[in-house]
């Protein structure tokens, strides 16, 4: 939603990639704004668009296919996407194809020629900021999905600790960069949320809440604030490590 992006393949061989990202534009809120997001998708689409082609050394009518996202995602952001590919597929006489964002995401590791390609069924599992899901991937049509956040997604609770602790958007390579300067002596035991004995959900709400609370009313020094940021970032990969390493046990898979 933040970023507008358009790419030329051919026989799974990526020609071009181009984005454009409106993080700049977001940064000073602290998380995306669906409006912004929506009217730099609309004004950058087509530049976008042509820069692939230019750099693909392809021409619009050297097109067979047009793929679009059509869900999930924000609203606006997705129908100015959807309107420029039908547009777009309409005079060339092709039909757009609809691709389902976090399909997208999973199958975009057969596109990268430099790991190995996964094998069917493995378990897939969607990271971002407005996703946390995991999956049990059988086929190229064949998506169970066995866990999702019931809250916040990993990357939104990110951005939102990152804003309590004052050190910048996106959230994610914010925290990070203050996590590796941790020593690991005197980590915080944040809580960690299993829920059920079963489940492959996850909660992000309480941690988030448990650092607010951590840090309100506290002047943070920047070690303190490394401290933070490992223990907090420790507390939601040992969930989302715990899932996956589950999952592939309860389906008899070996590949994440």
């Amino acid at each position: 939603c933040d970023e507008t992006a358009a790419a030329v393949v051919r026989g799974g061989r990526v020609l071009s990639s181009v984005v454009s990202s409106s993080v700049p534009l977001h940064e000073k809120y602290g998380g995306v704004i669906p409006e912004i997001a929506s009217r730099f998708h609309i004004e950058y689409i087509n530049q976008v668009t042509k820069k692939a082609l230019k750099k693909a050394r392809m021409r619009l009518k050297d097109l067979e296919l047009v793929a679009v996202t059509e869900e999930p995602g924000l609203p606006g952001s997705l129908i100015a996407g959807k309107a420029f590919a039908g547009a777009l597929g309409y005079s060339l006489g092709i039909p757009p194809v609809p691709v389902n964002h976090l399909a997208a995401h999973l199958f975009a590791n057969f596109l990268d020629k430099k790991r190995p390609t996964p094998r069917f069924p493995f378990v897939g599992v969607v990271v971002s900021g407005g996703h946390t899901n995991i999956f049990v991937c059988k086929s190229f049509k064949d998506l169970e999905l066995i866990g999702r956040t019931r809250d916040d997604a990993i990357g939104e609770a990110f951005d939102k600790v990152a804003k309590i602790l004052g050190i910048g958007y996106p959230g994610g390579p914010a925290i990070e960069k203050y996590a590796r300067r941790f020593t690991k002596k005197t980590p915080i035991k944040f809580p960690r949320a299993y829920l059920e004995r079963d489940s492959f959900d996850f909660s992000l709400s309480g941690i988030k809440t448990a650092v607010f609370y951590y840090v309100r009313g506290t002047k943070l020094s920047r070690g303190e604030i490394s401290r933070i940021s490992w223990s907090f970032q420790e507390a939601v990969f040992d969930v989302l490590a715990e899932r996956l390493v589950r999952a592939c046990r309860k389906f008899g898979l070996n590949e994440i």
